[in-house]
């Protein structure tokens, strides 16, 4: 039995030309903005315009270019050598949603490899319409369209994952183990979403806050903790508090601030130049030198494992979406229950 599995991730631009394009595919995506055409496809077109400049002096700050592929890839690899491990032989293709290689590529390449069953894998753990959602959609659209025909499975989420939630407490306890002295305060930094998406039934914060709580329940002595949101680019309300105003908290309050990417599990702009760079200067000109980070989860052994788990456990249920339906009835946009 041939399995293809597909992992989706979100893709970033490879080289300072890319930028332009990767952001206007990012905005035109109905998901994100909900606007009928030609509107969406207009105000695509203004927003990424007026954001290439400063987004181009973003990736200039880690090289010129996103390394989100690279890092999806690696994830890839070694997601093969788990599955061949499990005794289940796959080939992992690699889905960017806004930039190479895209859906239409992947579908064209997964069936020529003519598989006898599909897995879609999102590395998004917690579930959005603006993300998960969005490449299940456009994948099974283009499928549709190519006439890939082969039985397709999928998770929608795995916001509680044993291994997921493990992975995530080794790395912050490795962390901890480094610091002598000090209170500290556990911060995890979720990507923001406008507070009318939360509202139209999203259920991604919800999910993020049952990873937030999954994990510290594991790390115990250590309930000093925030959930926090980064990443607002729009002038609507967005969910907050902002990782910002936690960051200035912590310091006021002499806590040591470990920094935890708790909706992010491949390193890219967000964690590298956000996390990293600008809010460690915000740190460091107010005098503060406990800014710690957690690392991403990226290749760890652990949560390859647990993708790894999650794709074999396909093989032993005929539900089209395998994940647990976790979410209150009343996140309308689950995707198991819209």
């Amino acid at each position: 039995m041939k399995t293809a599995v597909v992992l989706f991730n979100l893709g970033g631009p490879d080289k300072q030309e890319s930028v332009r394009p990767f952001l206007f595919n990012l905005f035109n995506d109905p998901n994100i903005f909900k606007l009928p055409n030609p509107f969406r496809f207009l105000l695509a077109k203004l927003i990424s315009t007026l954001r290439t400049k400063e987004a181009t002096e973003i990736y200039s700050e880690i090289g010129g270019k996103s390394p989100i592929l690279d890092i999806t890839n690696d994830q890839a690899t070694a997601l093969e050598g788990a599955l061949a491990i499990q005794g289940m032989p796959s080939k992992v293709f690699v889905c960017m949603r806004y930039w190479h290689p895209m859906t239409t590529e992947i579908v064209k390449k997964v069936k020529d490899y003519n598989p006898d069953n599909i897995f879609l894998l999102p590395l998004y753990p917690q579930y959005s319409t603006t993300t998960t959602k969005s490449s299940l959609d456009l994948w099974f659209k283009e499928a549709k369209k190519q006439n890939l025909s082969a039985p397709t499975k999928y998770t929608c989420c795995y916001p509680m994952d044993k291994k997921f939630i493990e992975s995530h407490q080794r790395l912050i306890q490795k962390k901890i183990d480094h610091i002598k002295d000090k209170k500290i305060r556990i911060l995890f930094s979720a990507h923001s979403l406008p507070v009318s998406i939360i509202k139209g039934g999203d259920p991604y914060q919800w999910q993020v806050e049952q990873t937030v709580s999954a994990v510290i329940a594991g790390l115990k002595g250590y309930d000093n903790h925030v959930l926090a949101y980064q990443s607002k680019v729009t002038p609507v309300k967005w969910l907050e508090p902002s990782t910002p105003s936690e960051i200035e908290k912590a310091i006021k309050e002499d806590a040591a601030i470990i920094i935890v990417p708790i909706a992010f599990v491949s390193d890219h702009s967000e964690t590298l130049v956000e996390l990293d760079i600008e809010y460690k200067e915000m740190a460091d000109e107010m005098g503060y030198k406990h800014y710690f980070r957690s690392e991403s989860l990226n290749i760890d052994s652990v949560f390859i494992d647990s993708l790894a788990e999650i794709v074999t456990k396909s093989d032993k249920t005929n539900k089209e979406n395998i994940a647990e339906k976790i979410c209150p009835t009343t996140f309308k946009r689950c995707y198991q229950q819209i």
